[in-house]
């Protein structure tokens, strides 16, 4: 299984909601311990075991609206079939820290899914973690918001969003997409 966290490089995105998939593919990182990211397929890949599940981790360093490319050079750098690739990404249509699983599908507007599906085809597994929609009072479009630093608010939940979507890829390495999904697109209660 390769899994793709997605986010932009450098530290002027480090913070922002768009790298969501950044930090996810981190947080599995530090649960596999001493992983040893190196430049490879135009991006940061490591390989780690989860849970004793071997995973592809990488964060391309192609920029978001190029992913595409850095994603399938790893395909067939480790030979991995559509079926086994997982992308985790921001979401503005889920609801802010909530996670989703959705196989295939169309990009919704990210431009990174799109790059991903012209490169690859639509057919690959997506961890969602929702950044919600701007709020009413928000000064600016889209790529603003998305390319902003989570609100002092929605740190103290950031934590937790990053453990469930890590849990969640867990899970489908581990049991499947069905188990999955099951246990990870029940609405949270509030």
């Amino acid at each position: 299984m390769l899994v793709v966290g997605l986010g932009n490089p450098g530290p002027r995105y480090a913070e922002t909601r768009h790298n969501v998939g950044f930090r996810v593919i981190e947080r599995l990182a530090a649960r596999a311990s001493a992983v040893t990211f190196r430049e490879k397929s135009q991006g940061d890949f490591a390989t780690v075991s989860l849970s004793g599940t071997p995973l592809g981790l990488l964060k391309p360093l192609t920029f978001m609206n190029e992913s595409g490319r850095s994603v399938q050079a790893a395909m067939q750098y480790a030979r991995t079939p559509l079926a086994a690739l997982v992308v985790v990404h921001d979401e503005l249509d889920v609801e802010f820290s909530e996670v989703r699983l959705k196989v295939g599908g169309g990009d919704a507007g990210h431009r990174g899914i799109r790059s991903i599906i012209s490169c690859v085809g639509p057919g690959f597994t997506r961890v969602r973690c929702g950044i919600g929609r701007p709020p009413a009072d928000f000064r600016g479009d889209t790529a603003d918001f998305v390319l902003q630093a989570f609100s002092l608010a929605e740190r103290t939940e950031l934590d937790s969003l990053l453990d469930r979507a890590a849990d969640a890829v867990a899970l489908l390495a581990t049991r499947g997409i069905e188990v999955a999904m099951n246990a990870t697109n029940q609405r949270k209660s509030r």
